[in-house]
């Protein structure tokens, strides 16, 4: 069950509280001899996605038409026909982009049932992917609107997306999330209601999937993963409109990390396959190398060694095929080091700890972005106590908490915690130490 977040958005225009809604239904309702006693409670359901019984769909779309002097249809508030697809891509694409822009709304407003619903699973989960990588295409994507987008708009949402992205790998999601949803609905989403061109209208999505791809980075790094997973499906239909494969490649590749935390080992391995074989030539050697170390990962959890080491050598080989200043900006986070860190936790996982230790060191030998070195430093003091040199491990994990300092992140908090875990119950006096120090670190509520 998926928030309604077109309801929320209508019921905000119309100035209608949950219960003055609930209270004009019955009206309503009674004008038709219904016998109807709902509350302000039956509304919040209607917001978190239940779908009202019988003509109540009706008598809401009449509440509103009245309120709002102008009709109202059931696809207005969300609530098309019912065995009907309602999936993004399954609408036309100005039907998507008030989708898109209501869900931001009510991020920005920070409603409860957007902030804390669920992430998909099977066929929901899939069914974007499918779309992103099968027609129909969008053959036209202009639009006429008030206001006519420029070439110097759509820089400006370039320029944002390099932003926020600076500011997530310094600050963390917690702390940018905020920042990029409220850029999205002040200059974004008018910007996509505006007047362009097919050509003009494919660079907006493009530029404007970059942007909501890294809301959606934020929305993970939050815990919020119903909300990250709908802003990476947004990110794939703008993707799609933009006619760039390779940002829906890279989108997906998203959508692996995040099948990879919530355990979802097999769909990690279908995704990844999925971009690797719908972006074919336009996926980049940077994309391809961290597809390949994720899909090793997988398969490591699944406890396929052969499929997890000839990952690894795939996304090795894909690694030395990088030329910086030929990837796009997207990719910049497949920074030298990254795919070691990523090929040390398949390792470890498959229990080759000293092969794990090698990458471990080469990744962190590596510079790497704030972000990414706390994390590098982690998987590091994570193999150095599993080879019993608990000092070296303290030490590294002193290095990682001071690393972490003034960035919002709930997946670094993830990492701070295991570690200082694995170091108090190594029970060695050199760790003690590293503890004190991360338990600060944690101390400072987010």
């Amino acid at each position: 069950m998926q928030p309604n977040t077109l309801l929320d958005a209508i019921l905000d225009e119309a100035g209608i509280s949950n219960a003055g809604l609930a209270a004009h239904v019955n009206q309503a309702g009674r004008a038709r001899g219904l016998a109807l006693r709902y509350e302000h409670t039956a509304v919040a359901r209607w917001l978190k996605g239940q779908r009202p019984r019988g003509q109540v769909p009706d008598l809401i779309c009449e509440v509103l038409a009245v309120r709002l002097h102008r009709p109202v249809t059931l696809d207005d508030i969300g609530l098309g026909v019912p065995g009907e697809p309602a999936a993004p891509h399954g609408t036309s694409l100005s039907g998507f982009v008030e989708r898109a822009t209501a869900l931001w709304r009510s991020d920005e407003q920070q409603r409860p049932h957007i902030l804390g619903a669920p992430a998909v699973t099977g066929t929901p989960a899939v069914m974007p992917v499918w779309e992103w990588e099968n027609p129909p295409e969008d053959v036209d994507v202009s639009r006429g609107g008030r206001h006519r987008v420029t070439s110097a708009d759509i820089e400006m949402l370039r320029a944002a997306r390099a932003h926020y992205e600076q500011m997530y790998r310094k600050a963390g999601g917690i702390a940018t999330r905020s920042r990029i949803v409220g850029f999205l609905n002040a200059e974004a989403a008018p910007l996509l209601r505006g007047s362009y061109t097919d050509e003009t209208g494919r660079q907006l999505h493009r530029a404007t999937g970059g942007l909501v791809a890294v809301a959606g980075i934020c929305a993970y790094d939050s815990d919020a993963h119903g909300l990250a997973q709908r802003y990476f499906h947004q990110a794939l239909r703008l993707a799609k409109a933009s006619g760039d494969r390779g940002l829906g490649a890279y989108v997906i590749a998203l959508l692996v990390n995040q099948s990879l935390f919530m355990r979802e080992y097999r769909q990690a391995v279908a995704f990844a396959e999925a971009a690797l074989r719908a972006a074919g030539k336009h996926i980049t050697p940077a994309l391809a190398s961290d597809l390949y170390a994720m899909q090793a990962k997988a398969y490591a959890h699944l406890g396929d060694g052969t499929s997890a080491l000839s990952c690894i050598r795939r996304a090795e080989q894909a690694a030395e095929r990088i030329r910086r200043g030929y990837e796009p900006d997207e990719t910049g986070y497949v920074q030298p080091g990254l795919v070691n860190v990523q090929v040390a936790e398949a390792l470890l996982s498959l229990g080759e700890v000293a092969a794990a230790r090698e990458h471990a060191m080469a990744a962190v030998d590596n510079p790497a972005h704030d972000r990414g070195r706390v994390h590098r430093l982690a998987m590091l003091s994570t193999i150095e106590l599993r080879q019993g040199n608990a000092d070296r491990a303290a030490a590294t994990a002193v290095q990682m908490a001071e690393q972490a300092r003034g960035m919002e992140s709930r997946r670094l908090r993830d990492r701070l915690r295991a570690v200082r875990e694995h170091l108090v119950r190594s029970g060695c006096a050199g760790t003690s130490e590293a503890a004190e120090l991360i338990d600060g670190a944690l101390r400072v509520p987010l």
